[in-house]
């Protein structure tokens, strides 16, 4: 073997051996695997359809707290002594309105914050628009307030206060030590807004009532006022002044608690929550007709509803409050503030039926069930 080849064998190098190099060979391409359907097996969910952009509001609106809303109008109709109509209707589609665009507004302002705590939320996940957002927000309030002038000027005053408190929350108050102050104004003015919208359209429907005569000689008709017609007394809405801050005093126990929803650790909220929750069933059970009323006992059948309202805003309200004040983890926090908004629902029935429309607070009961089943797909916090 001559030293040459003796040396290729060594360093096995295949040009001193005489043998024509290879070329390397190509990198095995390994398909990287994906759900979109080119490399798995399974599509990625369409962020773009109808049904992705439908489910993406829905979350942003918190559609399925929206049922919490229309009791505030019926029992501030109720409290003021007066049944529900036509100024009531409207006030239940301006409360939505405002309601909404609170939530829309709530997510804008907090779209870097959500970011961090909440990237799933539909604005930090890319899925509605900061822009779309606000606009949503604007809209709606406008749409509100529309609502609310058709019921008269003194609702729209009412209303006007309440977008006013919705916008300060949002874009400020939230972070202080007024938010929960804030957020409480804001129901208070809620179950306020219906007892005005009822008055102001049922005072207006009375105030043209005619009784027409007609002069057999000349054949002319009169038209005059039918002052007769006119109840004695129309309750003022100021009477369902109480009622307003019962609601009120519910919604800042829930709010204060919901400042502790992402980090949870508080013991003092939940706590604080659950002591005002007892001491309201308290009040509300000792309810008496409102002064327009005659004093006199509630109905058997009135007293039992009562009873059973108040008995499930407390069930619904207490229970998770107790969790999470045995254990203030986040996600019994968050089940906390859930439990406080839905309990607004058999409270406003219980209102109703203190104020002697136990019929009206049965309606409002109604709405629990869509509220349970709309809140197992769309969470209300």
């Amino acid at each position: 073997m001559t030293p040459l080849r003796l040396l290729a064998a060594v360093t096995g190098s295949p040009r001193l051996l005489g043998a024509r190099p290879q070329a390397p060979a190509a990198p095995v391409r390994v398909p990287p695997v994906s759900l979109s359907g080119a490399g798995g097996t399974a599509p990625a969910p369409d962020r773009h359809g109808p049904r992705a952009r439908l489910r993406a509001w829905a979350e942003l609106l918190r559609v399925s707290a929206l049922f919490t809303v229309p009791g505030d109008a019926v029992a501030g109709a109720a409290a003021a002594g007066l049944r529900p109509g036509r100024g009531t209707a409207l006030a239940v589609g301006a409360s939505l309105c405002l309601y909404e665009a609170g939530m829309a507004l709530n997510d804008w302002a907090d779209r870097e914050e959500d970011g961090v705590d909440r990237p799933h939320r539909p604005i930090p996940s890319g899925r509605v628009a900061p822009g779309a957002a606000l606009a949503a927000a604007g809209t709606l309030t406008a749409a509100g307030l529309a609502l609310a002038a058709r019921a008269g000027c003194p609702a729209l005053a009412v209303a006007s206060g309440l977008a006013a408190t919705v916008w300060a929350y949002d874009l400020h108050l939230k972070h202080t030590r007024l938010g929960p102050a804030a957020m409480a104004a804001a129901r208070t003015l809620d179950l306020l807004l219906g007892a005005t919208a009822t008055a102001a359209t049922t005072t207006r429907a009375t105030t043209t009532t005619t009784i027409t005569t007609t002069t057999k000689a000349t054949g002319a008709t009169t038209t005059a006022p039918a002052a007769a017609a006119r109840p004695a007394r129309v309750p003022a809405p100021a009477a369902a002044l109480p009622a307003a801050l019962a609601l009120g005093a519910h919604t800042y126990a829930v709010t204060a608690v919901s400042r502790h929803e992402t980090q949870g650790g508080s013991t003092t909220a939940p706590l604080a929550a659950l002591a005002g929750v007892a001491a309201l069933g308290t009040a509300v059970l000792r309810g008496r007709p409102g002064p327009w009323e005659p004093p006199r006992p509630h109905a058997a059948a009135g007293g039992l509803l009562l009873t059973a309202f108040t008995g499930a805003y407390l069930r619904t309200s207490a229970t998770p409050l107790l969790h999470a004040t045995l254990n203030p983890s986040p996600p019994l926090t968050q089940r906390a503030v859930g439990g406080g908004i839905r309990a607004m629902i058999p409270l406003q029935a219980a209102l109703a039926a203190r104020a002697g429309s136990p019929l009206n607070g049965l309606a409002v009961m109604g709405l629990v069930p869509l509220a349970r089943a709309l809140a197992r797909k769309v969470s209300p916090t």
